[in-house]
């Protein structure tokens, strides 16, 4: 594990965030995984709205004190009507399954695309500022790692070119119209309550260790990747919401990788499993080696990474476990 000063590093939802206060905010897809946490971290101090169509959410996961629109982020009139009067919108809302954008490549782009140039353009009627989630996956194979925001971008999927849209859209519209756009890229999330049908591999060995196991690795588990708590991503959201950066897009990562072996034994440890780790054939196109370069975002949004894996897989291990 490249984690090397893993002690050094606060604990899970530890306060690092800048106050974001006295905002009407929209948050799509804010009862899903990462929209809801930052609800959660909003709704004390502002007017928080969230709109989702519960495909992937839960009504259960909006914070009380949100007001919830059930409705589809690519209806015109439903996302006017959620952002009539906003300050601020964080844009969640997504196709998040690589698998499904290749068996359906126009639906991925009906959702991460088109939806998200008509939410920019009712930003631009409200002046609000929108913060986009965008994705590690417009690199596509990196040609080394760390991979830094300037590197070359070659996305292997359909989910992959529809970010890698959202993200050009995000920075294009602050330079064609002055809109405060701020995309994040954002590496391997886990934490509480990412959706269990989004086969990420954290969800996986869980869910693995849970049954008795085997622990199952596709290839040899050397592939690396660089895992980023929830909390984490919450963080660099609200310092996206006030930073001066507008109009550019930034890692949200750690900065450290590990092999999806030790990501493996790690689950083992912390779960107290007795499950085994085996290997299956590795799957076709996976990318060898992901990790983030975060130094662009720790010098100009000030974000820094605070949760190490370990402490992160700890905490989500006794949540699961009702502790």
């Amino acid at each position: 594990m490249n984690d090397t000063d893993a002690s050094d590093r606060g604990a899970v939802g530890a306060d690092r965030t800048p106050d974001v206060s006295n905002q009407t905010v929209l948050i799509t897809g804010g009862a899903g995984f990462v929209g809801s946490h930052l609800a959660e971290a909003l709704v004390e101090d502002n007017e928080v709205r969230v709109l989702d169509d519960l495909s992937g959410g839960a009504r259960e996961h909006v914070p009380e004190g949100a007001q919830l629109a059930e409705g589809d982020i690519c209806d015109h009139e439903t996302v006017a009507e959620a952002m009539d009067g906003t300050d601020l919108v964080f844009h969640e809302a997504a196709l998040v399954s690589v698998e499904e954008s290749v068996e359906n490549p126009t639906e991925s782009n009906r959702v991460n695309a088109a939806a998200t140039v008509n939410l920019l353009e009712r930003a631009r009627e409200e002046d609000a500022r929108v913060v986009l989630a965008s994705s590690a996956a417009v690199y596509g194979h990196p040609e080394s790692v760390p991979v830094s925001e300037g590197d070359s971008k070659d996305p292997t999927s359909p989910y992959g070119i529809d970010k890698l849209s959202l993200d050009h859209y995000a920075r294009r519209y602050h330079d064609l119209y002055g809109l405060e756009t701020v995309a994040l890229r954002y590496f391997n999330i886990y934490g509480p309550r990412q959706n269990p049908e989004y086969s990420a591999v954290v969800n996986v060995f869980f869910r693995q260790a849970a049954d008795g196991g085997p622990l199952t690795i596709e290839g040899d588990g050397q592939q690396t990747r660089d895992f980023v708590h929830v909390s984490d991503v919450v963080q660099a959201n609200l310092l996206a919401a006030t930073t001066d950066r507008v109009g550019e897009a930034f890692n949200v990562g750690t900065g450290r990788s590990v092999t999806v072996e030790e990501l493996a034994e790690t689950v083992v440890e912390v779960t107290d499993s007795d499950a085994e780790i085996t290997h299956v054939e590795p799957r076709p196109g996976d990318i060898r080696h992901s990790e983030a370069d975060v130094s662009k975002a720790r010098t100009e949004l000030g974000y820094e990474p605070s949760v190490s894996l370990e402490a992160g897989l700890r905490a989500l291990a006794e949540s699961k476990q009702g502790r």
